[in-house]
């Protein structure tokens, strides 16, 4: 009679476990987006140019230097931050610059913000600037894009591929 109960307590136990499970597999509701909605992403992950060129260093300097550290070359490791500057139909969405990584900031730099836009038809400009030593952006790609409902727009940045992609 005792394990009876122990198994019947059990296989109730189960079956509230299972129901609590099968609730929140299926409610309450979740919505990604709004039906009217689209979102905006920009996700990249790329080191700016270096500060500084590297630089000859003179005998004297090398003199000074032990010899198992005598490079002729100066050259310095901090990376360039990079700018995004994103407009969707004229209007300033993003404007940041972001610091590249390491103790030595010698890293790439990532970027990742999301914004929810209205669906339709949008004209987005994107801008990029890897390299401190040249005024303005040095990247720059305009786009029309058609964003439908709960579509991601995404905005990367591909050297390969020519610089800033749009998807």
């Amino acid at each position: 009679m005792h394990k009876v109960a122990k198994y019947a307590g059990q296989g109730v136990l189960y079956a509230l476990f299972a129901a609590v499970v099968g609730y929140f597999s299926t409610l309450p509701k979740y919505h990604h987006l709004e039906p009217d909605q689209a979102l905006l992403r920009l996700s990249f992950k790329h080191p700016g140019k270096t500060k500084a060129d590297c630089r000859q260093r003179s005998p004297e300097e090398l003199a000074r230097v032990p010899a198992n550290m005598r490079q002729a070359l100066d050259c310095p490791r901090e990376r360039s931050p990079v700018r995004v500057r994103v407009e969707l139909d004229g209007k300033d969405l993003y404007d940041e610059s972001f610091p590249p990584s390491g103790l030595s900031k010698d890293g790439a730099s990532t970027g990742y913000r999301r914004l929810t836009i209205a669906a339709g038809r949008h004209h987005l400009k994107v801008q990029f600037a890897d390299d401190v030593r040249v005024a303005g952006f040095n990247f720059e790609r305009e786009h029309d894009v058609h964003a439908k409902p709960g579509q991601v727009v995404l905005i990367d940045f591909a050297p390969d591929q020519g610089g800033i992609v749009i998807r």
